[in-house]
């Protein structure tokens, strides 16, 4: 008997108070945490800017973007992770980035590994899922880009 079930290869990212979980096709890569200040009246949700392969990225606090703090990492434990855009700002922001908290770590999930998970969504929130019992958002990348499309350079 054989086992048809897909695999999506995924990435859980921690973030300040969740992990957040996506496809890996929408990361382009993950680097070290870095980048220029975001400036005074800049919006709460902006860490600031990722120079990056000639272009720059403004980098999201999805912590922030979803109404609460903005957490910068500490300790060299922090990342961004760019991600690919998909939606209608696409063409003027190809790519944004999301700071983490933490490292990113890679998991394989079929559909059965998903099932829907309690939880009040924030602007940034797309669903709450379990994932083997622990709780993860899946973002809501448009709205995410949308953001990156208002402080775009």
């Amino acid at each position: 008997m054989s086992d048809n079930r897909q695999l999506l290869s995924c990435v859980m990212i921690p973030v300040n108070d969740r992990q957040l979980l996506l496809p890996n096709v929408s990361i382009a890569e993950v680097v070290d945490y870095q980048g220029e200040d975001a400036g005074p009246r800049s919006p709460d949700w902006l860490v600031g800017y990722l120079p990056w392969r000639g272009l720059t990225l403004p980098v999201v606090s999805y912590d922030a973007a979803n109404g609460g703090t903005l957490a910068v990492p500490g300790d060299n434990r922090g990342r961004i992770v760019v991600l690919n855009t998909i939606g209608e700002h696409h063409q003027s922001v190809p790519f944004m980035a999301l700071v983490t908290q933490g490292i990113p770590s890679q998991a394989r999930l079929t559909e059965e590994d998903l099932h829907p998970a309690d939880g009040e969504p924030g602007p940034a929130d797309l669903m709450s899922v379990s994932v083997d019992g622990e709780n993860a958002w899946i973002p809501n990348l448009e709205y995410l880009e949308s953001l990156a499309a208002e402080v775009r350079r």
